[in-house]
């Protein structure tokens, strides 16, 4: 049984594309988020410190209007460096600590302000945000500043140690915080939601070619193709390429089984007329029966090659040679049954030294192709001629095999259309077009050529098949 997929696994979309754009834009917003946090805190800092330097100042100014008395008593300030400090619960507060007292600003009037202690001189301290209880009973929170300072006036005979603390409660700065963060995360969306789109985008410019060898793939699923195109991102290239090899490989498979199945019922088709003809002849039982045993047993080797040539698809390596003539002289006999009303003569060149190295069937679908071509094009006459090719060192020789007819010929400009399988020289001469196709076959998997021409000596047609030298 199948495995059941994981729980989360189903969660996952099957889209590339949706997989691309959930992974960037959680990426995206993961990095605006963080991006958000670091302004927000750069600001709340800028903002504290700009609120110190506010504090600090109006300390300092505090510190210099402030005086004492010949008595030691302190003495206010006039003004106060803000009109906040005049207004009860204004949010911004002012206190002077003695050792003996405090002092604190109008403003202070009513909150319930921090606890303060007294600085050594020249100390200065910023703190919060501290708790602070209004008159209301409402409960708020300040930022304090503190300086330490000393007075030593010349009617007093000892320094009297003072700090002046300023405190200012932190509903403008949250506010200052408010407006800056609807500012800052309007913004962020905004460019969240402009970068999702551009995202989308370039996933489906960037899936574009994804998508195109998909639309290619239908194409030849359809029918409406026959291979990928070459033109793809250098990251496809080896799928294409795949692709395109399975498909061919599949195209000549069917091929070359369409191909054998043809090659086979040309093969039966000499023998098959061989017995027709015997058939029509009138030859007694006897002789009918051994014309029928040896076509039999060539037909069941026909059948046998055919089947091993489907199965391996080549023939072998190290084979062990064949003489020529036995099996020339047995296509021949059949064939001048076959053309009897013709009354072709068909003669023998060949050399006592020529061997064939391949498979036996090979020969035989060379030889016989050949001749009967040759049969059914001459009028009287066709020769064979084999002889040893070329030869090289430590190598098995070559073989040169030559089939020439007295017949009308192959103009020039027809040879090439004639080898193309199931065409036929003449649509009036009974044939199916595929015996020269078998035959080039034939010489193409034993790497040698065919070449098609006139024939000096019967003045026909010459088909000559030169074989290299092998291992």
């Amino acid at each position: 049984m199948p495995a059941k997929p994981e729980p989360w696994s189903r969660l996952q979309p099957r889209s590339l594309q949706s997989r691309q754009l959930l992974a960037a834009s959680l990426g995206l917003i993961a990095f605006l988020a963080l991006a958000g946090y670091a302004l927000d805190r750069a600001f709340l800092n800028t903002a504290e410190n700009a609120l110190r330097e506010r504090l600090r100042d109006y300390a300092l100014s505090f510190a210099g209007d402030t005086e004492f008395d010949v008595g030691g008593d302190l003495v206010p300030p006039y003004e106060m460096p803000d009109s906040r400090l005049n207004r009860p619960g204004s949010g911004l507060y002012a206190q002077i600590v003695l050792p003996y007292v405090v002092w604190e600003s109008k403003s202070a009037k009513g909150p319930e302000l921090p606890d303060v202690r007294l600085l050594s001189a020249k100390q200065q301290v910023f703190e919060g945000p501290l708790p602070l209880q209004a008159a209301n009973g409402e409960h708020r929170q300040v930022y304090r500043y503190g300086y330490g300072l000393a007075w030593s006036g010349d009617a007093l005979s000892d320094e009297i140690p003072y700090t002046v603390y300023v405190l200012e409660d932190t509903s403008r700065l949250e506010a200052q915080l408010e407006v800056f963060r609807r500012a800052l995360w309007g913004y962020l969306g905004g460019a969240a939601a402009v970068l999702l789109l551009l995202q989308m985008v370039v996933l489906r410019w960037s899936l574009h070619p994804l998508r195109r060898v998909i639309d290619e793939l239908k194409r030849v699923q359809r029918g409406m193709g026959t291979r990928m195109s070459e033109r793809h991102p250098r990251e496809l290239e080896p799928l294409t390429e795949s692709i395109n090899a399975l498909i061919e490989s599949e195209r000549e498979n069917l091929d070359r089984q369409r191909n054998i199945l043809a090659d086979l019922a040309h093969s039966l088709k000499t023998p098959l007329a061989v017995l027709r003809t015997r058939l029509d002849s009138g030859a007694d039982d006897s002789e009918l029966r051994q014309e029928l045993s040896e076509q039999l047993k060539r037909m069941n080797d026909l059948v046998g090659y055919q089947l091993s040539r489907a199965a391996s698809g080549g023939h072998k390596l190290f084979a062990a040679p064949l003489a020529i003539e036995p099996s020339a002289e047995e296509i021949v006999r059949g064939l001048e049954k076959v053309y009897a009303t013709k009354q072709v003569l068909c003669e023998f060149e060949i050399a006592s030294d020529a061997r064939f190295y391949g498979e036996k069937g090979d020969l035989q679908e060379l030889l016989g192709n050949l001749l009967e071509n040759a049969f059914k094009w001459a009028h009287s006459r066709v020769l064979l001629t084999v002889a040893t090719g070329a030869s090289a060192p430590n190598r098995r020789p070559g073989l040169r095999l030559m089939v020439e007819d007295d017949g009308p010929g192959i103009p020039a400009d027809k040879i090439a259309y004639v080898l193309q399988r199931g065409v036929r020289g003449d649509e009036r001469v009974q044939g199916h077009g595929i015996g020269l196709a078998i035959v080039q076959d034939i010489v193409r998997s034993y790497r040698g050529e065919l070449h098609v021409g006139d024939s000096e000596e019967l003045s026909g047609a010459c088909f000559e098949v030169v074989l290299p030298p092998g291992l």
